[in-house]
């Protein structure tokens, strides 16, 4: 919905909804009535509210990655764009510790109670402060050119040529997405009930590996800047490959040294391969469509996979009797990902306003046309 949006009204205009949207979203879930109050209402606001958050989210994934990639010079884009991406998984560090100082201050049973709410509320505030920064974007000059030379409807364009695009995404996407998601959404779950590590111990470890990983993804762009999109891509699924059942193993002990090395391990593959993967993403497309293939692409690959992963990881434990098992499912991931890279086209140089077939073709063109030259 909000890829098409920004193809069509520009990325800054979707930025400002989706800012507000998060924060109402966020800070009605802090406001609240109980169950004893209203009854079923409770549950169903909740889950509307929920709905909010997830539709910002999804926008601004998309809309921040294309203002980003087309605003950063040619040579940067995997730096810009890892940085933008580091921002935004920080946070999941930055709530982890905020609400483990926030229990410790106020004691389980008043967090229970009513200081649950404070993170929401404060959360809400996000509108305000991140609308006063936005308010003086400009659409970036790549946008506003393809806008003007070419403007067609985004949905109908992507239908006819960005199906390869797109495919191109489902083949480097996979082990982004499960590996963080194993990192964010299964790892604090899996240390308390399958290593049973103190809830703080883990919250604590897991949010330093967590920082770790929103510090590699800017010097994985960065190295795909310098060195390409595929060879970092694939470093990232070899590590990721080679450390993964490790890690969980490694975290399964318990121990404080273990526990630490093993997430840090998986949160290194993780964002080295992560900064490639999210510049490399939007390049497929071209400018005129990129929000709406991206995503469509990107959201379809990370709910699917994504948001799966930890009820996957979770059934595999169970099912395997291992609590090992996450690690196979990550390395095979890493290895079909691995080979896939292979085939797709390498982007650090295309022309943003193609698509990355188009570009191919141009450079294939000039080549020969050099060729033929110096004959």
């Amino acid at each position: 919905m909000f890829g098409c949006m920004s193809d069509r009204v520009g990325r800054v205009k979707v930025l400002a909804i989706t800012i507000w949207l998060m924060a109402l979203g966020t800070a009605v879930i802090g406001m609240l009535p109980t169950h004893a109050s209203i009854g079923l209402a409770a549950p169903v606001l909740l889950v509307v509210c929920r709905l909010c958050q997830g539709l910002a989210m999804g926008g601004e994934t998309t809309g921040s990655t294309s203002f980003v990639l087309e605003s950063a010079p040619k040579h940067n884009r995997g730096r810009w764009v890892g940085v933008i991406f580091a921002f935004a998984t920080l946070p999941n560090a930055v709530v982890a510790v905020m609400l483990l100082g926030l229990q410790l201050l106020v004691g389980k049973e008043t967090y229970l109670d009513w200081a649950w709410r404070v993170p929401f509320l404060v959360g809400g505030l996000i509108g305000v402060v991140g609308y006063w920064l936005r308010r003086n974007l400009d659409d970036p000059e790549e946008y506003k050119a393809a806008r003007k030379s070419e403007f067609q409807n985004p949905l109908r364009a992507v239908s006819k040529t960005g199906f390869k695009s797109m495919l191109y995404v489902a083949m480097i996407q996979p082990v982004q997405t499960v590996s963080a998601y194993l990192l964010i959404g299964f790892m604090y779950t899996f240390l308390v009930k399958q290593a049973g590590v103190d809830s703080r111990v883990a919250l604590f470890s897991n949010a330093l590996a967590i920082f770790a990983y929103a510090v590699f993804i800017p010097i994985g762009g960065h190295l795909s800047d310098r060195y390409g999109r595929k060879p970092v891509l694939s470093f990232g699924a070899l590590w990721i490959a080679v450390f993964a059942y490790f890690s969980i193993r490694m975290a399964s002990v318990g121990t404080l040294p273990e526990l630490f090395i093993g997430q840090i391990l998986i949160a290194i593959g993780a964002g080295i391969y992560s900064g490639p993967c999210f510049a490399a993403a939007p390049e497929f497309f071209p400018t005129s469509f990129r929000a709406t293939g991206h995503a469509i692409a990107y959201q379809t690959v990370v709910a699917a996979l994504g948001g799966t992963t930890p009820l996957i990881c979770a059934w595999l434990v169970n099912s395997s009797g291992s609590p090992l098992a996450p690690g196979w499912y990550v390395t095979f991931i890493a290895i079909l990902c691995f080979i896939l890279v292979r085939f797709v086209p390498e982007t650090k140089d295309v022309d943003l306003s193609t698509s990355v077939d188009t570009s191919a073709a141009k450079s294939a063109t000039l080549k020969a046309g050099a060729a033929i030259a110096r004959r």
